[in-house]
């Protein structure tokens, strides 16, 4: 007679209970991090405070020379003007802060334990608390170049020649390209949360690439040049996007098809023959620097 062992009704829902909580994908992104320590939120006030105080002592100490009655005149000017020394006042606080934070403890790439106590998690905690203050007042103010100097300042290589003043980026491993347009409500995340784990690593947008509008770009992707991810899509840790190809798919995107207009090239001219019925190409001359040539949008021979 087999007898089968039973196991106690209590035990297999604890089982059930540890397997949902170990390989539920509950991410959290450095936009929306769970479980915000006080302690953290206490580094707001210094900066906050130091940041005012150095926005009213530079208007009293130059309207002081101003008569009163220009100074009425020109209150919305100052009130423009004082807005963004307080911003400008609060990037360089908040620099001071990360520099000082930095030479205690590096930021690094890896996978962390996502847990009180560790030292890379904690850290991380402490730096995207206090870039998310600077970037949402950048984000939220009138003049939309602000945030991109903003970006540039705490780490991202990013040139002006690019596009992401309507999304949410990282406040560090992320490398732009040229003419690179993230659109508006994406988010690039060089780190997320997954589970009980941190990752860390770094986001490359390659040239002319184009990440769609309210689409998520997970740490370690890598996007070739003139590659593009659709709207609405998304990407998973590490994913490599080939050169010159569209991706869609909402959390791991696939390839659709290629993007025709990677085939576009600066130095190149396309001319047709109407009598002969005929398109050829014609390799021109580009006036630029030799050091400044691999900027150009130039496809290599395989």
């Amino acid at each position: 007679m087999n007898q089968k062992s039973e196991i106690p009704k209590k035990n297999i829902v604890n089982h059930q209970i540890d397997n949902k909580h170990n390989y539920t994908i509950d991410f959290v992104t450095s936009s929306a991090i769970s479980k915000i320590g006080y302690k953290f939120l206490a580094l707001y006030i210094p900066i906050l405070w130091f940041s005012g105080y150095m926005t009213v002592a530079v208007f009293f100490d130059v309207s002081r020379y101003i008569p009163w009655y220009i100074n009425m005149f020109l209150l919305p000017v100052w009130l423009f003007i004082l807005y963004f020394i307080f911003i400008f006042g609060i990037a360089i606080f908040t620099k001071a802060f990360l520099l000082i934070i930095n030479m205690v403890h590096k930021p690094k790439e890896g996978i962390f334990r996502a847990e009180e106590g560790d030292m890379d998690y904690e850290f991380w905690r402490v730096r995207v608390e206090l870039k998310k203050l600077v970037f949402w007042f950048m984000s939220n103010g009138p003049i939309p170049w602000v945030v991109m100097w903003g970006f540039r300042w705490f780490g991202i290589k990013i040139d002006f020649s690019s596009h992401a003043q309507d999304a949410w980026l990282d406040g560090g491993f992320i490398q732009f390209g040229r003419n690179v347009t993230v659109g508006q409500g994406a988010v690039v995340m060089s780190s997320m949360v997954i589970g009980k784990y941190l990752i860390i690593k770094k986001v490359v947008l390659g040239d002319y690439s184009v990440v769609g509008g309210v689409s998520n770009v997970s740490p370690g992707t890598i996007m070739g040049k003139e590659s593009i991810i659709g709207a609405f899509s998304g990407t998973i840790p590490n994913q490599v996007i080939d050169h010159g190809w569209i991706y869609l798919g909402p959390y791991a995107v696939r390839k659709f098809k290629p993007n025709k207009y990677a085939e576009q090239r600066r130095d190149i001219i396309y001319k047709k023959d109407v009598d002969k019925e005929i398109k050829y190409q014609v390799k021109q001359e580009v006036n630029i620097d030799e050091e400044k040539k691999d900027l150009l949008n130039n496809h290599k021979e395989e």
